[in-house]
Parts: structure tokens; C-alpha cells; sequence
């Protein structure tokens, strides 16, 4: 049986009407074909489902009745932040998909000495809208009830200023890292990965990770390209050390 889940951002109670923005019940009613009567399933990000019934299925408003709430914890007991240098087109929006099908907790978009992708003003608010959004429905996807926060890029020298006190630092490097089974990672301490744009990190970044107390890690001996390094050391940490273990 089909389940349809659905993001919203308004408090969610049973017993209580949530109309939806016009774009999501545009969705649901033109595309999925639901009608009155018809089960969703809403979350909002605090842990928990809501099945609810569709009350109202109009072009321009579509209405939800919650029915019950229902906690789920299905959230990886590793806390990974992933700063992932930008990248261009859509290959940012894969990034963050399978990061969050992944279980990562937090995404910090970094500038890096080679990023290319120049964001600013108007722009940046259009871009980190749209990302949070990926993620949201990469949830409504793959069963989260949380949703990893998306911060508004930042250079990494400030984003690393900001990282959790007591985390495992990671980056990625195929020539003097060690084998993540190596490293014994404890499932109490955050983690945070750092994974460079498409020409990689420069020597800058890499004196600043240093200087931070980074530790490279290496999944073999050959160079994965930025779309391909965080999710396949993502994929690695939760089968070591997270909830596939």
C-alpha cells in the first residue's frame, strides 16, 4: 500500500486543520490524483507522523484534518555534519538527496579555496531555499521524521569556528588517510566530514583543516569525484559504526 508522506512547517496536532501551501496540494491533487477522504501522512520535523485525511481538495486549497500522532525514531545514532564545499549545478542537489537518505544529521555548505559557484544576496536566499527544500523531500522519501538543518554557506575557515565542541573531524584523502574501519569511531561523539568542491580542496583548506584537528580517512586508493566522496564515506560510516552495523 501506497503511503504519501508530506513537510510541512506549521505545528501539527490531532484534531487540527493544516491547509497546505498551494504549491504541495497542487501535487497532491493533479499529479498523485488524492481526493477528499484520501490519506497522508504529515510531519514537521519533530519526530513524529501524522496521519491525516484530506477535508478539502480545491485548486487553491487544499485542507488536512490530523487524525492521530505517531513518534518514530528512525534518526542514525551517528550525529554526522557533513561541510561540503559547493558544488555546481545539480550535482549539489544530488549531494544533499542521498545525504539525508543517508541519516546525516546537518549540511554546512562551505566556500572553498576552488569553489566556483558564486552566491550573494537575492541569489544565496533563492539557492538555500531550493536545497532545503531537496532535503525535505528527500525525508518525505525515505521515511525521516527530522529534518537535517541546511545552513547558509559560509567560508570554511568560519564554519569550522562553528563546528561542535568533542567532534570527530574527518576529510577525505586516498593517499595519507587511514581505513575508516580504523578508526573506531564512537556512536556518543559527533562527527564531521569535510568533502571539497570539483577541483578539490587547496593547500589553504588543507592547512586550516590541519591546523582544526582533521584527521584524513581514505576508502581506497583512488580520487572520488564531490558528488561521490561524502555519500560513498556516508554510506561507510553508517555500515561501520551506524545503524546498518
Amino acid at each position: 500500500m501506497r503511503v504519501i508522506r508530506c513537510h510541512v512547517e506549521a505545528p501539527l496536532a490531532p484534531g487540527t486543520e493544516v491547509v497546505l501551501p498551494e504549491e504541495k496540494g497542487l501535487h497532491l491533487l493533479r499529479v498523485l490524483r488524492l481526493r477528499e477522504g484520501d490519506a497522508v501522512v504529515l510531519f514537521n520535523g519533530d519526530g513524529a507522523n501524522y496521519p491525516a485525511r484530506i477535508a478539502v481538495a480545491a485548486k487553491r486549497a487544499m485542507a488536512l484534518r490530523v487524525e492521530s500522532r505517531e513518534p518514530l525514531e528512525n534518526e542514525s545514532p551517528l550525529a554526522i555534519t557533513l561541510l561540503q564545499g559547493i558544488a555546481r549545478g545539480d550535482k549539489m542537489d544530488l549531494i544533499l538527496q542521498k545525504a539525508t537518505e543517508l541519516g546525516v544529521h546537518a549540511i554546512q555548505p562551505v566556500v572553498t579555496e576552488r569553489t566556483e559557484v558564486k552566491l550573494d544576496g537575492e541569489r544565496a536566499d533563492r539557492r538555500i531555499a531550493h536545497w532545503r527544500g531537496v532535503v525535505a523531500a528527500a525525508c518525505e522519501q525515505s521515511g525521516r521524521t527530522r529534518v537535517p538543518t541546511v545552513a547558509e554557506p559560509r567560508p570554511l575557515q568560519e564554519a569550522l569556528a562553528a563546528l561542535p565542541a568533542g567532534a570527530r573531524k574527518l576529510i577525505l584523502d586516498p593517499r595519507r588517510g587511514r581505513a575508516l574501519k580504523a578508526l573506531q569511531v564512537e556512536v556518543a561523539k559527533p562527527v564531521v566530514l569535510v568533502v571539497g568542491p570539483e577541483g578539490g580542496l587547496g593547500d589553504r583548506d588543507h592547512l586550516q583543516l590541519g591546523k582544526a584537528g582533521f584527521e584524513g580517512v581514505q576508502l581506497g586508493p583512488r580520487v572520488l569525484r564531490t558528488e561521490t566522496a561524502g555519500l560513498a564515506v556516508l554510506a561507510a560510516l553508517q555500515a561501520l559504526y551506524g545503524d546498518w552495523a
